[in-house]
């Protein structure tokens, strides 16, 4: 059974960091996609980053290009999502997901990914 626990949201003050984190557990995710969503209260849940646990094909959305950076740890199958310069407008609840197929590629969408964490709060004040 795959398992996903994400954790290290908190409150932060604008321009400031986090480094949330995504325990994976269940199985090898050699290749499969990693990806991070976020869900702010009365909108739909977005993408925010993906990578492949090789490394390669990552992608950021536009709005968090430059700011954010996602990495993984094979080791500790662990993939973090390092939060620089912090908006307002970063505040949701942080999800991350994994992609159980092989295929390469960009997923910018939910129904793209088969399994879920149950998400940590970020809220950036100003």
């Amino acid at each position: 059974q795959v398992q996903l626990v994400e954790s290290g949201g908190g409150l932060v003050q604008a321009g400031g960091s986090l480094r949330l984190s995504c325990a994976a557990s269940g199985r090898t995710f050699g290749r499969n996609t990693m990806g991070w969503f976020r869900q702010a209260p009365g909108k739909e849940r977005e993408f925010v980053a993906q990578m492949r646990w090789s490394g390669n094909y990552t992608y950021y959305a536009d709005s968090v290009k430059g700011r954010f950076t996602i990495s993984g740890d094979n080791a500790k199958n662990t993939v973090y999502l390092q939060m620089n310069s912090l908006k307002p407008e970063d505040t949701a609840v942080y999800y991350c997901a994994v992609r159980l197929d092989n295929y390469r590629g960009t997923f910018y969408y939910t129904g793209a990914y088969d399994y879920w964490g149950q998400g940590t709060q970020v809220t950036v004040s100003s």
